[in-house]
């Protein structure tokens, strides 16, 4: 899979930001935006997660195996699915490992000692996310190479992002029309059974 340091962090959760460090995964050529340690550091960075500890080749691994623990979850929220109850036990396995956050003198989240306990607090987020009412605005891209998922907080969003995905989708019906097609096909909402991999995101 090949690499792209190009991050996404406009799906609304700090958790599917984690889902959307893989791009393109139902296009032929999926990308890994957090293959490297210093990728994870940077992104972790940007999430206002950095930990007190250097994160390692490990917290790699963990990193992908959440990501892709938590995939399946959001996309059956999403599709109004049932989980899967063995994901659901392994999410509690990951929680179980979970301790208070502290604050700072200033009101904030005093950070993680390490990249494995700021994961999860990824986990945790997921968790509250899955079981709230914010559960019911979980929605899959339109793209049928992206179906990145976001919260749609307003009910109204169709892409992940009208600039990328929404263009692509507006040159691929003008192409098809001009080749006497028909337009693309009707954009999908959420088809896990698509994704074996248990890959998404743009």
């Amino acid at each position: 899979m090949p690499t792209d340091p190009a991050q996404r962090f406009d799906t609304g959760a700090i958790w599917l930001d984690l889902l959307a460090t893989v791009g393109s995964a139902y296009g032929p050529d999926p990308v890994d935006r957090m293959d490297s340690v210093e990728l994870l550091r940077r992104w972790l960075q940007h999430e206002d997660l950095s930990p007190l500890a250097t994160p390692g080749p490990d917290d790699v691994v963990r990193a992908h195996e959440l990501r892709e623990l938590l995939r399946p979850l959001g996309l059956a929220a999403a599709a109004g699915h049932a989980p899967d109850p063995a994901h659901v036990e392994a999410l509690n396995a990951v929680l179980a490992h979970d301790t208070p956050i502290q604050l700072t003198a200033d009101l904030r989240a005093a950070p993680p000692a390490t990249a494995a306990d700021a994961l999860t607090r990824i986990a945790r987020q997921a968790a509250e996310h899955l079981c709230g009412p914010a559960a019911a605005r979980l929605r899959t891209c339109d793209d049928h190479d992206c179906a990145m998922l976001y919260d749609d907080v307003t009910g109204r969003r169709r892409w992940c992002s009208a600039a990328i995905c929404g263009v692509r989708h507006r040159v691929r019906a003008h192409r098809s029309r001009l080749a006497g097609g028909s337009e693309t096909p009707p954009p999908h909402r959420v088809r896990p059974e698509q994704n074996p991999g248990g890959r998404a995101g743009r």
